[in-house]
This record gives C-alpha cells, sequence and structure tokens, in this order.
C-alpha cells in the first residue's frame, strides 16, 4: 500500500490523534501502523518539512539550492519513498554501498559520492552509470584514475567537488583552505583544480565541499558566521581569481556554473545557517531518514 505524501500525513497525523474524529478499523490501522507504511510515510514527511526549511532559508538566493538526501546505511526503500515524491539527489559514503543501490534503484536518481575516496574505489565509482557527483576529491591521482575509467559513452562530464578541510582537524579528509597570506598559486587546491580543468576531460570541477567542526555545527544556530563556512567561501573566492587569470574564457565551460564555483556546505544540524551564508549544496541525512546504526567496516 502507497498512499500519495499529503494522504499519508493526513493518516498517520489522524490515527495518532485520540481527539480525531476520523474512525479506522483495526485491519486499517494495523496495515497503517506496519513498518513498511509507517516507515514510508514518516520518511515522505520528513522530506517535506526538510524541503520547506531549505525554502525559507535560501529565499532570495539568486539560484536554487540542492538538497541531496544522505541515505547511507538506509535501505532502498527509504530512497524510494523520496524518489516517488520526486526527489532525484542521494548521497552515499561508502562505495560499494552505492553501487549495490544504484544497481537496484531507479536510473533517473543522482547519485552523490560523499565519503572518504580511496584510489583502489575510484574504478569502481567511476563505473556507476548514473554517478552525478564526487564531492569528496582530494588529489590529483585520484582525479586521473577517476578521468581514466569513466565510460567512453558517457554523455556529460562527471561533477567534481573539491574537499577543503576548513577546520584543520586531522580526523577529516581535504586540503587546506586558501588565506590571503598563503602561498595560493602553489597550494595543493590550486593544482587539484588546474589538474582536473587541463588534464582529465571527463571531469568538470563544480565546486568546493567541506564538512565543519561537530562544535561550530551544533553552536551554528547562536553563531552570526560560521567560520568554516566563511574560510570555504574565501577560498572559492581566491580560486577563482586564480582560474580566471590562467585560464581566462578558454575554459568556462570546464569548471563551475555561469563562471561561478558552487559551494556544498551544511548538514543537519545547520545547512540553514550554510544556506543563509551562500551555499549552493547541503547534505542532509538525519534530518530526513533519522538516526543510522553504526557502522565499523568501510567498504
Amino acid at each position: 500500500m502507497r498512499f500519495p505524501r499529503s494522504l499519508q500525513s493526513a493518516l498517520l497525523s489522524a490515527s495518532r490523534d485520540p481527539h480525531s474524529t476520523w474512525i479506522f478499523s483495526d485491519t486499517f490501522n494495523a496495515t497503517l501502523m506496519s513498518g513498511s507504511v509507517q516507515r514510508a510515510a514518516e520518511v515522505s514527511i520528513s522530506l517535506e518539512e526538510i524541503q520547506a526549511r531549505v525554502e525559507a532559508a535560501s529565499a532570495g538566493s539568486s539560484r536554487p539550492p540542492t538538497l541531496v538526501a544522505v541515505s547511507k546505511l538506509k535501505p532502498a526503500a527509504d530512497i524510494l519513498t523520496c524518489h516517488e515524491d520526486g526527489h532525484l539527489d542521494f548521497g552515499e559514503n561508502y562505495v560499494q554501498e552505492l553501487a549495490e543501490k544504484a544497481a537496484a534503484l531507479p536510473a533517473d536518481i543522482r547519485w552523490h559520492f560523499i565519503g572518504t575516496l580511496q584510489s583502489n574505489k575510484a574504478k569502481t565509482l567511476a563505473s556507476i552509470p548514473n554517478l552525478h557527483t564526487v564531492q569528496t576529491l582530494t588529489s590529483v591521482k585520484t582525479a586521473n584514475i577517476l578521468n581514466d575509467a569513466l565510460p567512453a559513452d558517457r554523455v556529460s562530464p562527471l561533477n567534481i567537488f573539491i574537499q577543503i578541510n576548513t577546520s584543520s582537524e586531522g580526523t577529516k579528509s581535504g586540503l587546506p583552505p586558501l588565506t590571503a597570506w598563503s602561498d595560493v598559486a602553489n597550494s595543493g587546491v590550486v593544482q587539484l583544480a588546474k589538474s582536473i580543468i587541463t588534464e582529465c576531460p571527463k571531469l568538470r570541477l563544480q565546486g568546493l565541499m567541506t564538512i565543519g567542526a561537530l562544535r561550530r555545527s551544533i553552536n551554528a544556530s547562536q553563531m552570526e558566521q560560521n567560520i568554516d563556512f566563511e574560510r570555504l567561501k574565501e577560498t572559492r573566492e581566491l580560486l577563482h581569481g586564480i582560474l580566471k587569470s590562467t585560464f581566462g574564457e578558454s575554459a568556462q565551460s570546464r569548471w563551475g556554473e555561469d563562471n561561478r564555483l558552487l559551494l556544498s556546505m551544511g548538514m543537519s544540524s545547520d545547512f540553514e545557517v550554510a544556506l543563509k551564508a551562500g551555499s549552493d549544496v547541503v547534505r542532509v541525512g538525519t534530518g530526513i531518514f533519522g538516526e543510522r546504526p553504526k557502522k565499523t567496516d568501510e567498504n
């Protein structure tokens, strides 16, 4: 049994309301509250709520932001629920899990890889036909492997975000952010960006991504600015300058959108702050699907 989103919400709310005038048979209640139907209703309602919050937080933005529903360690049924509601962008952290889900789920889903990418897993990742974006690239070596492994018949380039470790935490992946007093021209960020543009024709440098410090995310609602987001914005501006001075208009089709690199920043705890700071892509998992089970082995 699958109800439209609006009916799911109404039925679930009414069935739980002791003052509701709606009358439900015991059989219907059992069906409604069965794991699959109840779960679908809850996911659908949560997605709708997050979408509304994204829209409100990005009001006035010149470009509608992309909401990536982070579905790692969640069943395919959850993804199908969102897909049936019209949502297409999903994020996964583990290559093997993404490959298995992509093979089983609708081909029009746009998959975003958002986990740490080991070079020995890059070929497997590149073989996924509807892989839309890799948001965590940090090395020229992995960029070259991805580029060489992409199928010859792939129609569009693979979108790439360079991951920046704006919090300087040793437990996080990412290249150091650019600063006005750093050696920008010789930085790892600039070298990787140039390599993607000049040496990887099957890739397209789409933007920059960060996973901010947890403590800053927790306190984001009380902060006027999140320093991780500000560092990513500064890195983009400095990289813009280098790319424009190096390539001019000759490589505009190879990076960004409308001559502008996109920013992927903001997760369940701070996506509204990120959107108000100018984020183009937010990655929300817990806010849509709830808490995830622990995973000990990456794949």
